[in-house]
């Protein structure tokens, strides 16, 4: 037979269900409109005791954040089995995932929500992307990248980060074909580079070579090749 006694918990479970409250409402509206009130509610408790274990909403928020964060860090994580694409196709759907799921929380964290020149919230933007930018990398077989293949992968990281934003203002534009392009916009990134570098060639071509024809890459091949054929030829021999 139950008794319905509610079972005390110690100090560092209790804070773990407090981030876990706080992230589950800040994933749903804006940090600055959840009030401690609303978060001692959600988590059973009263107002005073949430202050016992942290001393402000501001120190609740980054903890709620630094969750967020480190899971976000963990979805570039991908098996370095297969073509690059599909790997890549992949990571972008564990991304928008998260994206989808945590919209406000994550609009918060890359924009500083309330936290606004935190350099607590600012550092662990730059991890997520430091994360993010090594992952990629790593997928290449690069440890030391040329300057040329850093700025590529850092301005991929930065294209996918400012497209998940201006996506969740509507999202008008279905969640999978942004996935599809921005692992096009990789390679596209990628491919104009090397026009301009004999280094950046050598590792595009490694990448590519790889490639299936069925694969995302193989799929932009064919868009830029049927887009490439509605163009007059006398446009495309012109100087």
């Amino acid at each position: 037979m139950t008794t319905g006694v509610r079972r005390r918990m110690g100090v560092e479970e209790r804070r773990q269900q407090l981030i876990s409250v706080a992230l589950e409402l800040f994933s749903h509206r804006s940090p600055d409109e959840v009030s401690i009130d609303e978060i001692a509610a959600a988590a059973g408790i009263s107002r005073p005791l949430v202050y016992h274990y942290f001393p402000g909403k501001q120190s609740l928020y980054e903890a709620a954040l630094r969750r967020a964060a480190d899971e976000l860090a963990t979805r570039f994580v991908e098996p370095r089995e297969g073509p690059l694409g599909a790997r890549l196709l992949r990571v972008m759907g564990r991304f928008f995932d998260f994206v989808d799921e945590h919209g406000p929380g994550f609009f918060a964290l890359m924009r500083g929500g309330p936290a606004v020149g935190s350099s607590t919230t600012n550092a662990m933007i730059d991890e997520v992307r430091q994360a993010a930018y090594e992952q990629i990398l790593s997928h290449l077989d690069v440890s030391e990248p040329p300057a040329r293949l850093a700025m590529v992968v850092r301005s991929w990281v930065s294209l996918a980060e400012s497209t998940a934003l201006i996506w969740l203002d509507g999202r008008r534009i279905p969640r999978g074909e942004l996935e599809l392009q921005l692992v096009h916009d990789f390679a596209a990134l990628a491919a104009v580079s090397a026009a301009y570098n004999d280094e950046m060639a050598g590792i595009v071509l490694g990448i590519f070579v790889d490639e299936p024809a069925d694969g995302p890459f193989g799929d932009l091949a064919a868009r830029l090749l049927a887009l490439a054929s509605r163009v007059p030829a006398q446009r495309l021999a012109s100087p």
